[in-house]
């Protein structure tokens, strides 16, 4: 495939700051791994839905197909070659036209409390601003005076509302706020504390699964350690069922020939948490459902019904 700026390689990315930086690091990426001139990788920016209603929780108005649904379109119609995404945002179960060609070396997979030193920290029946059922049961589980309550919008406009007192508190991702050049900001939340989002930290590159040319000028910027950690996070959550409602963390770490794959299941408040842990070869792809398996398996009908419901 000969790329030129008469002929770039068109990367499609939400019209957002931080996914803006995301697939500038993906070109850059790409760039310096085939010795490509600037001019033969363009942006393609877009809005999503998830960007365009911010009024309500993304549970309540589609779930991340809001984030992923337009830049999906973009690739089947070739108005663009590949997307990034972040990748915590992506459906666990897709359509099997599409394929993640490759994934950037992961980032911080921590979450970052912004208003206050710890969660310990917070005042007594605080008013944190999240709208991650999984950051919400964390929380109450670790301090049931806690009132969690949706908010919305780019980091910008979170900040703004814990800085004009209409939250006390947010949690952001460190990945997000590092990217955004912002990764001073807050305090960071150790994973023993709060086990973060499956997939945090991760950038993905989508592409049609017909597109093997395509698929195949990704190889050079693959991390295999980030891409085999997040696509055993993946199936946990494959395996788990569950909805965008459903709080569920979950965390891979690759050391040598082991996979050690951290997994949790909440009560949406903070009730009931069930965790647990499983090493594997990562040739065994039915390890994480065998963890999914043990946490459902100890969980009381009312938590496993918000996995198998």
């Amino acid at each position: 495939m000969t790329l030129s700026a008469t002929n770039p390689l068109r990367i499609g990315t939400r019209s957002s700051p931080l996914a803006l930086a995301q697939a500038e690091m993906t070109k850059a990426a790409l760039i310096a791994a085939h010795g490509w001139d600037e001019a033969a990788v363009l942006l393609v920016p877009m809005l999503s839905s998830g960007d365009k209603v911010q009024d309500r929780p993304l549970a309540e108005i589609g779930g991340k197909a809001l984030w992923t649904k337009e830049l999906e379109r973009a690739l089947i119609e070739h108005e663009i070659d590949i997307a990034v995404h972040s990748m915590k945002d992506v459906e666990t179960v897709r359509a099997g036209i599409f394929r993640i060609a490759a994934m950037l070396p992961r980032a911080d997979v921590r979450d970052r409390l912004i208003g206050a030193d710890s969660i310990a920290a917070l005042p007594q029946g605080a008013k944190v601003g999240t709208s991650s059922p999984r950051r919400a049961a964390q929380l109450k589980a670790l301090r049931p005076d806690i009132v969690t309550d949706s908010i919305r919008g780019n980091v910008a406009t979170r900040l703004s509302k814990v800085v004009n007192g209409e939250f006390q508190a947010t949690l952001l991702a460190a990945a997000g706020l590092a990217r955004l050049g912002q990764g001073n900001i807050g305090n960071a939340i150790e994973t023993s504390e709060m086990l973060p989002a499956a997939s945090q930290g991760a950038i993905g590159i989508d592409c049609l699964v017909e597109r093997t040319e395509i698929a195949a000028l990704m190889v050079p910027i693959n991390d295999l350690p980030t891409f085999t950690s997040v696509m055993a996070e993946r199936a946990f959550l494959e395996a788990l069922g569950g909805t965008c409602h459903s709080p569920v963390a979950a965390q891979a770490i690759w050391q040598g020939d082991i996979l050690t794959l951290k997994g949790e299941i909440l009560r949406e408040d903070g009730s009931e948490r069930r965790e647990g842990a499983i090493a594997f070869n990562p040739d065994d792809v039915e390890a994480p459902a065998r963890l999914a398996r043990q946490l459902l398996d100890a969980a009381s009908p009312e938590l496993r019904a918000l996995f198998e419901g």
